[in-house]
């Protein structure tokens, strides 16, 4: 529990040292008969700003496609791993769905993925600025002003 509380407070420091700014695919076809590409999972990493320790190592499995048509084929797992923290946590993991959300409030044409976890866990915003890059986003679905800190990059 203290580990969330961390996490949830290390977002709410990035909401709280930056004014919300503007904002800025691997697509595959539908879900029947499950394509591989449909089923081949993408991993972003980056490192977020953390007050108490060097940074939270941010892994992001995403699996399914912007355009499936079932919802439930898009799954995801993050995992939060805190650098050099004082306390040492152990890394802490989610996994439940995501969905594709069209438009920001300074930016109509982005994509934006809403990662739900199942169960305990806060729920993530990432903006989708190109293919092989996200940037995490406040729920009112705005980018910070330290967004280049904020980005995930697409692992090959």
């Amino acid at each position: 529990m203290q580990m969330k509380t961390l996490l949830a407070g290390s977002a709410l420091l990035a909401l709280l040292a930056g004014c919300a700014g503007t904002g800025g695919g691997q697509t595959s076809g539908g879900d029947s008969g499950m394509t591989s590409a449909a089923q081949q999972t993408r991993t972003y990493v980056g490192t977020l700003p953390c007050r108490s320790c060097d940074g939270i190592q941010l892994t992001v499995d995403l699996q399914g496609s912007e355009d499936a048509t079932n919802p439930q084929t898009r799954t995801f797992e993050l995992e939060a791993d805190y650098q050099n923290h004082p306390q040492n946590p152990p890394a802490e993991t989610y996994s439940g769905n995501w969905e594709v959300i069209n438009g920001m409030q300074n930016n109509p044409q982005a994509t934006v993925y809403e990662l739900t976890p199942s169960g305990d866990g806060q729920v993530y915003y990432f903006e989708k600025v190109n293919p092989s890059t996200l940037e995490l986003i406040d729920p009112q679905l705005r980018s910070f002003e330290n967004g280049e800190r904020l980005r995930l990059t697409l692992q090959q």
